[in-house]
């Protein structure tokens, strides 16, 4: 199993940078060509959703993304270190303007990350009030990364 860690600090530059990451190592992990696709929107959704709550959050604290080879999966992890708990955040994160509140909470709260799962073949999202981390992954070939 082999492992690709990246931080970067708020930036939507940044973004980019992540996604061509993602795919080129999923690229190279073995995920189907027709899939790469996917990667690179599922991991450029995630990072854009990271950058937007850290700058409203916390500027100064860099995203972390993990890339990994695990057992014919590749799997990405992005962390932030932006409070997830607030309804306010994920609206603003959202670009909702819904000043009568009509639109229930969970549609407002799960906009992105439904984007994110139509993408991905398995995500997995952890709110906490210290951050959020969404675990996406895609079927890959068993042999792992090659070495640079």
């Amino acid at each position: 199993m082999a492992t690709v860690e990246l931080t970067f600090s708020a930036l939507p530059a940044h973004v980019r940078t992540a996604r061509l990451v993602a795919t080129a190592i999923a690229r190279r992990t073995g995920v189907q060509e027709s899939l790469l696709d996917e990667v690179r929107l599922a991991v450029g959704e995630a990072c854009s959703r990271a950058v937007e709550a850290h700058r409203l959050h916390c500027p100064g604290e860099p995203i972390r993304i993990e890339l990994r080879d695990d057992l014919g999966r590749f799997e990405v992890t992005v962390t932030d270190s932006a409070p997830s708990d607030e309804l306010e955040h994920d609206r603003a994160l959202l670009g909702f303007d819904d000043p009568f509140g009509q639109l229930p909470d969970d549609l407002m709260a799960g906009f992105g990350i439904a984007v994110i799962a139509g993408l991905a073949d398995d995500v997995q999202v952890y709110p906490s009030p210290k951050g959020m981390r969404i675990r996406m992954s895609w079927p890959a070939a068993t042999n792992g990364l090659s070495p640079v």
